[in-house]
């Protein structure tokens, strides 16, 4: 089976220093870019962090601080990452909460601005749990029937991710799926905007939930004491908070979504006076 692609998707998996989005940093990271023509290449690179990676985790990937000592840092690598995934749908597992922000905030970190707008981002995890709640491994062995060696290294996790993919489109093509609503639907296609529709939590205004759309489109606070309000009427009645933002231990991207917010009345107003 071939996946029917209009223009080329990237799977990925990331290894890194911790789980945390703003302080720990990527050492590993295993690209495969499948072309629309059915040809693919596969980019597997090792990052030095230029942080120390906790014992803990060289326990899980098995990557130390010795093996990426002379590896080149993610900032001398990003003008190639970049232009390799610049035409991409962007596909993993649990990549929507984990690998891309991780990714899109190590591209902040050296001044490029990695777009989402018109990329389908496919979380091959969410298609899972929600038609089979399992676990990679498991689901490794539930769809494609074998074991998965060499778990938690990125080109294993990688390519196991792209083979989950193929055999769900096959099992669930046109399978019906009931939402928490009562909607029947049959979301499982072979095409990239299906799979983003039904694997992307599209309440997510920043990617890791601190900022969620309301049930009127408005981006909305997740979190603290202003939780449940709009983003524009806490600045509107609180200006200071956004200093507070700013400041603190968030993502870059969800600082931007916050900064986006914050002047869209002036860019707004702007435009009005321009015409």
């Amino acid at each position: 089976m071939q996946l029917n692609l209009k223009r080329p998707v990237a799977f990925f998996d990331i290894e890194s220093t911790g789980t945390n989005v703003v302080k720990d940093r990527i050492v590993e990271i295993c690209i495969y870019k499948v072309m629309p023509n059915g040809t693919s290449e596969t980019k597997l690179r090792r990052i030095n962090p230029e942080i120390p990676i906790p014992p803990e985790v060289t326990a899980i990937h098995g990557i130390s601080n010795e093996d990426v000592a002379n590896e080149p840092t993610f900032k001398q690598v990003a003008k190639s990452l970049h232009e390799l995934l610049k035409d991409c749908d962007l596909s993993g597992y649990n990549s929507n909460k984990f690998d891309i922000p991780m990714l899109i905030e190590e591209f902040l970190r050296c001044g490029i601005d990695f777009s989402l707008k018109n990329r389908n981002l496919i979380d091959v995890q969410n298609i899972f749990h929600k038609m089979e709640p399992r676990t990679l491994k498991a689901a490794y062995k539930f769809y494609c029937g074998k074991d998965l060696v060499d778990a938690h290294t990125a080109e294993a996790d990688t390519l196991a991710t792209y083979e989950i993919l193929l055999s769900q489109i096959e099992r669930y093509e046109n399978t019906e799926f009931e939402d928490r609503d009562g909607t029947i639907s049959k979301p499982i296609k072979n095409d990239m905007n299906a799979l983003f529709q039904f694997s992307y939590n599209h309440k997510n205004a920043d990617l890791v939930g601190h900022i969620v759309f309301n049930a009127n489109g408005e981006e909305t606070f997740n979190f603290g004491k202003h939780k449940g309000k709009t983003v524009e009427s806490v600045f509107n009645k609180d200006p200071h908070y956004y200093d507070w933002i700013m400041n603190a231990d968030f993502p870059l991207y969800t600082k931007n979504v916050i900064k986006e917010v914050k002047f869209r009345p002036l860019a707004n107003n702007n435009m009005i006076i321009r015409k």
